[in-house]
């Protein structure tokens, strides 16, 4: 992510495409390096794209999303690549362990190797690639942090299907994986922005049993009863086992931290036990308030975002990187979500910007914020 790296969207994974922009590409940066942003609907064109890279021994890393971004519209065909002048030091790690020992002394050794990478870089990002299927990414998160602390920026998103169906989605030239993590730990790089634009109701509930994912109790109480009675109370919506998926989304939990902030969790499935479970963990004893679609506030979003991108300094005109989350599309519906998307692209025109739709975003509100696990906001970052 410095001056000279590039992004180029094709709108096919073709073999003679993919050999021409390469070949270009390499002539003037032959130590270049590949990050690729795939939809799910080209992962069987993968191998392609993967074979093109092997041939001029081009290092390739990235992973397959619902959809990419892409001239102001979501698109489900084509194919992001992002290059690099110099290939980052990264890492594809593939079924990543979840019970807490064992997770702990993985990012333990997962840290040591990123220390001896950092080389005196005054600043450094670690972009983080995770499979929407790994249960413990906030206790990654944790551990990493507790490793690595404030000498890089955290930025990172969730691959895979929009279904939640399991589907190998990380890659690099050679393999394809699922239940991981790809991390590239990028110099002279200031990280990336996050916002999402909710505002909390004021009314609070407790997670009073909670098991990584899946809230049990709320209030002591099975957590889908109370949440039944918080939907009808606070936005007299009637929510059963039956339009639980037609509705859910729409009513997301937000988690209210001690700085006020608030960590988006969306419930994605309604156990028999009436337990439900969210994309990302719920902390035991999480502050729990449920947020509405109308009050999602877009233009404190793209607010907070264009400052973010301000304060990172960089060329103004440069290449972007941007990350919105499934579940505030689907939360807002494609209309309103396409428009974010524009708006986005007018405000930072004439940067061209890659991206794709993701499952769970990574970072923070601040440049230098603790790493936290995200549903439905934005990321952005200069490329």
């Amino acid at each position: 992510m410095i001056q000279s790296n590039e992004v180029r969207y094709l709108a096919s994974v073709e073999a003679g495409t993919l050999d021409s922009v390469l070949t270009a590409w390499q002539a003037t940066q032959p130590a270049m390096g590949i990050c690729a942003l795939l939809p799910e609907a080209e992962k069987d064109n993968l191998p392609v794209l993967q074979a093109a890279c092997r041939s001029k021994n081009i290092p390739l890393a990235g992973a397959i999303f619902p959809a990419l971004l892409e001239g102001g519209q979501f698109r489900t065909q084509g194919v992001w690549l992002m290059r690099f002048e110099h290939m980052p030091h990264y890492m594809l790690l593939e079924d990543m362990p979840v019970d807490a020992p064992s997770a702990t002394e993985r990012m333990r050794e997962v840290s040591a190797e990123l220390v001896t990478q950092l080389n005196g870089s005054a600043e450094a990002t670690l972009f983080m690639l995770f499979d929407a299927m790994q249960p413990n990414i906030g206790s990654i998160l944790d551990e990493l942090y507790l490793n690595l602390a404030n000498r890089v920026h955290y930025v990172g998103v969730n691959a895979g299907s929009e279904t939640f169906q399991p589907m190998p989605c990380l890659f690099d030239a050679e393999r394809v994986v699922g239940n991981g993590a790809l991390f590239m730990l990028i110099p002279n790089h200031k990280g990336a922005i996050l916002e999402h634009g909710y505002h909390a109701p004021t009314r609070t509930v407790y997670a009073t049993s909670t098991e990584g994912n899946r809230i049990a109790q709320i209030d002591w109480r099975p957590a889908f009863e109370v949440y039944q009675e918080l939907v009808r109370e606070q936005y007299r919506v009637e929510i059963n086992k039956e339009n639980f998926y037609e509705h859910a989304v729409h009513f997301p939990f937000g988690i209210v931290r001690a700085n006020h902030h608030v960590v988006v969790r969306i419930p994605v499935a309604l156990n028999d036990d009436g337990s439900l479970f969210c994309v990302g963990e719920v902390p035991a004893n999480s502050v729990l308030t449920l947020l509405e679609r109308p009050e999602v506030d877009t233009h404190e979003t793209l607010r907070v975002l264009m400052e973010g991108l301000s304060a990172m300094g960089g060329d103004a005109g440069g290449n972007l990187l941007l990350f919105y989350c499934a579940g505030r599309r689907m939360h807002l519906g494609m209309d309103l979500a396409t428009t974010e998307l524009q708006e986005f692209c007018v405000r930072t025109a004439p940067s061209a910007v890659a991206g794709a739709l993701s499952l769970g975003e990574i970072g923070g509100s601040t440049l230098h914020g603790y790493p936290l696990f995200h549903n439905a906001t934005l990321v952005a970052a200069r490329w």
